[in-house]
């Protein structure tokens, strides 16, 4: 009766887990990444990551820094946001990966940034699954877009 109770209460922790996600967020089944099938428990250990992460700048809502159109005094962006309302979205798959990986200069030779690189602090499963996560909470006409630029990269959608 115990063990029943307990699994009763694992459930109905995952279930309002699940309620608590961002508007917008969609099935594992249909999102990839990197051109992998994503699954509900990547996006779980994505989001889990990228609060350890990614929110104290990208912040916790995926929202960015404020003000983050405009050069901070030191001649660097601040950090934009992740959600429907920043443009992480126009960006591939492979182009998001090796941002998070290596960081801007990864992708942009010589770009200054005060983001670090991630390749030392996270895995290549662990970047794969904050991406999923990020993608998960965007609209459908977001996803779409980037689904096409990702496969004009040549890696999946």
């Amino acid at each position: 009766m115990i063990i029943l109770s307990a699994i009763a209460v694992s459930a109905l922790a995952a279930i309002a887990g699940l309620a608590q996600l961002p508007s917008g967020d969609v099935r594992a089944e249909s999102l990839t990444v990197l051109g992998q099938q994503v699954t509900s428990e990547q996006i779980a250990l994505g989001r889990q990551a990228y609060t350890q992460n990614c929110a104290s700048c990208h912040g916790a809502n995926l929202e960015g820094q404020p003000d983050w159109k405009r050069r901070l005094e030191n001649g660097r962006m601040p950090a934009p946001p992740h959600d429907e309302d920043g443009h992480t979205w126009h960006h591939s798959d492979q182009d998001l990966f090796t941002i998070t990986k290596l960081g801007v200069s990864g992708v942009v030779p010589g770009y200054e940034s005060d983001m670090p690189a991630f390749g030392e602090i996270l895995s290549d499963a662990d970047i794969a699954a904050v991406l999923a996560f990020i993608k998960s909470t965007w609209p459908e006409r977001q996803r779409e877009s980037q689904a096409r630029v990702t496969a004009k990269d040549g890696n999946g959608s």
